[in-house]
């Protein structure tokens, strides 16, 4: 009989739920969703699997934890996209500088952590995926903040703003997964860019119409193949 290993020194008495996410995620980081199971969970931070089923009465009620957790880390890659941008003093041009940053990190996002980007944005249960964790999560409120901000100066018709978060998020995750799922490897890394660049322009016109802003911000993504090293599949590119 196996015995568990000695707790990893992240792991603090009391605390065990925690830990067990923790080592959700880090499972998630490596493998994808399908990685994530009670007994490697608990046997990456050194308990038995009846100290986790106390925490989780199942792997579905893992999974929702890891889950959030990773949409917590993609909104705070989001997030850093749109600090990293140059602000605008024109809060018309901002917003739509903040829509194409928030677009362009969660690309970002997807293939820096691909296993993480599934964890939080796909299915991951033969159950149907559950929206209401994506659309109560920090992630959407950001988009939706902009959308709203966008509306508000009247970008976007009174009339068109519903489900106006459905339309910029489809093309950005459709994109992403066009690019985990390796549909686009055949494409030479700039012309890659050059298709995401013009998904993220044809997004933000169908949001608020062409020519919106003069610079079209051709630039967003032309880092999105530099160092980064995939997690599945191989390594990343570089242009």
């Amino acid at each position: 009989m196996s015995t568990p290993k000695a707790p990893r020194s992240g792991y603090h008495h009391g605390d065990l739920r925690n830990a067990l996410v923790g080592a959700g995620v880090a499972l998630a980081t490596k493998g994808g969703p399908q990685e994530v199971v009670l007994r490697a969970v608990a046997r990456e931070v050194g308990v038995s699997p009846t100290a986790a089923y106390r925490h989780f009465a199942n792997r579905e009620d893992l999974l929702h934890a890891v889950r959030l957790a990773a949409l917590a880390r993609l909104a705070g890659a989001m997030e850093q996209e749109v600090i990293a941008g140059k602000r605008r003093r024109d809060p018309v041009e901002d917003a739509v500088r903040r829509l194409r940053a928030l677009g362009a990190g969660y690309l970002r996002f997807a293939l820096a952590e691909p296993g993480l980007f599934r964890m939080a944005c796909c299915d991951t249960s033969a159950q149907t995926a559950d929206f209401s964790l994506v659309s109560d999560s920090r992630a959407f409120a950001l988009l939706t903040e902009v959308i709203d901000t966008l509306a508000g100066h009247g970008l976007i018709e009174s009339g068109s703003r519903p489900y106006s978060e459905m339309a910029a998020w489809a093309p950005i995750h459709g994109m992403a997964t066009l690019l985990l799922d390796g549909l686009l490897d055949a494409l030479p890394p700039r012309q890659r860019q050059a298709a995401v660049d013009r998904v993220i322009e044809v997004t933000v016109e169908g949001l608020c119409g062409q020519g919106v802003v003069a610079d079209a911000g051709r630039s967003w993504t032309r880092r999105l193949w530099s160092p980064v090293r995939k997690r599945e599949g191989g390594p990343g590119e570089r242009p």
